[in-house]
């Protein structure tokens, strides 16, 4: 078994959590996940709602964040350890967009957060 260094394994685990998020919530993959959901209705208290469920086990595959987080690891781990040279290019742009949608994310709650408390001064 190949040594990975520190820096690659970072890289992977951010390029497995883009990849994963590409999977299950992106609208460019929707059609991907389509063919294997259904919409059913359900009661609420505001009336009823519609909701997308899986008709199987692989759409439950591919909306299950924790279940495609697994394979998508499994496929960049193995893949970079049979390919690591083609495979590390696809593992540097996946790992760039995680760590910056992760930024992001970061980035917009707090900014959520500052205008939050903005207002709540303001309303004092």
């Amino acid at each position: 078994m190949e040594k990975i260094p520190w820096m690659t394994y970072i890289m992977l685990i951010l390029a497995s959590y883009r990849l994963t998020h590409l999977i299950v919530f992106d609208k460019i993959t929707e059609f991907i996940r389509k063919p294997f959901m259904k919409k059913i209705t359900i009661e609420t208290d505001e009336g009823p709602k519609s909701k997308e469920v899986p008709k199987s086990l692989f759409g439950y595959l591919l909306k299950c964040y924790w279940c495609a987080g697994i394979w998508s690891a499994i496929f960049l781990g193995v893949a970079y350890l049979l390919f690591p040279k083609i495979t590390f290019v696809f593992i540097l742009i996946f790992s760039i967009a995680g760590g910056q949608s992760i930024l992001e994310t970061f980035v917009g709650v707090n900014i959520k957060k500052v205008d939050y408390y903005g207002e709540h001064q303001k309303k004092e």
